[in-house]
Order: structure tokens, then C-alpha cells, then sequence
């Protein structure tokens, strides 16, 4: 996924920011405001709230 896209998209909900996760599996984008982490599949980003799992910032060593 170009990081282009990444500085045009916004979170869905709040149109706020969000934040490139990468893990040796997978990839999201993070909306820190709202806590939720929406999939990248394929190199597509998949912008629906029912796709989206909710973050424990703390939990997953991230800071809030």
C-alpha cells in the first residue's frame, strides 16, 4: 500500500489521523481516538467499522 494513501485516509468514524501497523502477519491502520485498528488485506484497506477490532492502546504496548 503506498504511504500516500496513508496521509489522505482518515478514520471513518471521527475523521481523525491514523497510524500504519505493521506485524510480521499483518497490517492495520490505527485510529488511536476512536481505539480501533482496521485490516489491510491484500494491500487494501478495509474502512468499516464492523471490520474493525478494538485496540487496548496499553495492553498492546502502545502508547495512548
Amino acid at each position: 500500500m503506498d504511504t500516500r494513501l496513508i496521509e489522505i485516509l482518515v478514520c471513518p468514524l471521527c475523521k481523525g489521523p491514523l497510524e500504519d501497523l505493521r506485524s510480521a502477519d499483518k497490517r492495520e491502520l490505527l485510529c488511536r481516538a476512536d481505539r480501533l485498528a482496521f485490516p489491510v488485506r491484500d494491500g487494501i484497506p478495509v474502512m468499516l467499522e464492523n471490520e474493525a477490532r478494538a485496540v487496548d492502546l496499553e495492553a498492546e504496548g502502545l502508547k495512548a
